[in-house]
């Protein structure tokens, strides 16, 4: 049974981590399609900046 797709940019990227951690190539490469399909989409300097841990954080993990 294959788990429910991720609705959110948090979420997505938790799945992705988890099928890299758990080798699954197949979910891997469902999560990076779908991945790539919300990035068409969204504001890309808004989602590199939400992605950019190291620059307000200083080496400690951002908060949620």
């Amino acid at each position: 049974m294959r788990p429910p797709a991720p609705h959110t940019q948090a979420s997505l990227a938790a799945a992705i981590t988890e099928a890299v951690h758990d080798r699954d190539q197949r979910g891997l490469r469902r999560l990076l399609a779908r991945f790539a399909e919300q990035a068409t989409l969204t504001d890309l300097p808004a989602l590199r900046h939400a992605l950019d841990t190291t620059r307000h954080h200083r080496g400690h993990p951002p908060t949620p």
